[in-house]
């Protein structure tokens, strides 16, 4: 049965914050993490908040040797009036959850996972750094820990949440950056675990990227891994294009990741009558909007850079310039519109907003 209660075991010495001008993505961590147990036998039990720390864990763990881990990534804000509060983290956890059920691991209550998160969020309020476009990023998974060399579901596992101070992702403003279209390498297919959070799903992802990083590509956008002719995905982020006044992003098909924030575009575009359709699109079409001057917009989303438009394509040593390599108006009102109701400064109609307070920062 799930643990109710969360323990809470806070460090004696605390870390020296750094300042907000110097914060890098994903390099410092606060002083403390949560971690809750699964065994077989008791189900998830032992959750704990404990200053931040290396893990002990066996040479022979499974998630060394068969990858099941899965994972998630949100963010903490804070609102003009300095209350910390979270954006939509029970899609997060939902689909957490459906990572979990691809990868054989058991299922956290999302309930108690939501107050856990709050609860660490709680006593690490002072680690949410305030300056313009800053946040505290909150990287929750589970890893298999069963010291075990076999082909098989592991029998224990940590659910453990870290946070992490984050800068702005836009130093000098939203700029649109340079994509290369993969055609060697694959991401995943329809049937595999692209449409998971896991980790070799990411590490499948790197030659790739390391390759076009070098030639001044920001990330890699995959096409389908079957026909190599329909777009997936944007590196980390999921991909919309606005062609002839309609915006159209790739539908889900099992390799595609269901982001959160691409959701959420889809929901005020709606909101704004904007026409907005998921298909399959492929590279082909693209290109031939692009050459008809009907490829007005594209952009990537995602939890860490929200919108992120892109100026130019490259695909088969073709260049596809968008936009006059310019944000465009619709992305730039995306962003606008997502960052103002992140932290609190626009209304927010669809209830996104999870406020953080009064959460009890001792047992």
């Amino acid at each position: 049965m799930e643990e109710r209660t969360i323990n809470v075991d806070l460090c004696s010495t605390k870390k020296e914050k750094p300042k907000s001008d110097q914060l890098q993505f994903g390099r410092v961590f606060t002083d403390h993490m949560f971690i809750m147990d699964y065994t077989d036998s008791i189900g998830w039990h032992d959750a704990r908040i404990v200053p931040y720390q290396p893990l002990t864990i066996d040479p022979s763990a499974m998630v060394f040797h068969y990858g099941q881990s899965v994972f998630e990534g949100l963010k903490a804000y804070l609102s003009p009036n300095g209350e910390a509060q979270l954006f939509r983290p029970k899609k997060n956890l939902q689909r957490l959850n459906r990572s979990n059920d691809r990868l054989c691991i058991p299922p956290i209550d999302e309930e108690f996972g939501l107050k856990a998160i709050k609860k660490l969020v709680a006593v690490e309020e002072e680690w949410i750094p305030k300056a313009e476009g800053t946040s505290l990023y909150i990287r929750p998974f589970i890893i298999s820990t069963e010291p075990y060399i076999g082909v098989a579901p592991s029998r224990s596992y940590k659910f453990i949440v870290i946070l992490s101070p984050v800068g702005a992702y836009y130093k000098e403003g939203i700029n649109p950056v340079k994509i290369a279209v993969e055609n060697k390498y694959v991401r995943a297919v329809s049937g595999g675990t692209g449409e998971a959070k896991t980790g070799g799903n990411y590490a499948a992802s790197l030659k790739a990227q390391e390759m076009v990083a070098n030639s001044g590509y920001a990330q890699v956008m995959w096409l389908d891994g079957v026909e190599r002719k329909y777009i997936e995905e944007v590196g980390s982020m999921n991909v919309f294009f606005k062609i002839n006044g309609e915006v159209v992003t790739p539908v889900l098909n099992g390799s595609i990741l269901e982001g959160v924030t691409r959701n959420s575009v889809i929901q005020l575009l709606k909101h704004w009558n904007i026409p907005v359709v998921e298909r399959r699109i492929s590279m082909e079409e693209l290109a031939q909007a692009n050459k008809d001057g009907l490829l007005e917009e594209a952009f990537g989303t995602g939890t860490a850079a929200v919108v992120s438009p892109i100026g130019q394509l490259t695909w088969n040593d073709e260049h596809l310039f968008v936009n006059n390599g310019k944000t465009g108006d619709v992305a730039k009102r995306l962003y606008d519109t997502m960052t103002g109701i992140q932290y609190g400064k626009q209304e927010d109609p669809f209830g996104w907003i999870e406020k953080v307070k009064n959460v009890c920062k001792t047992t």
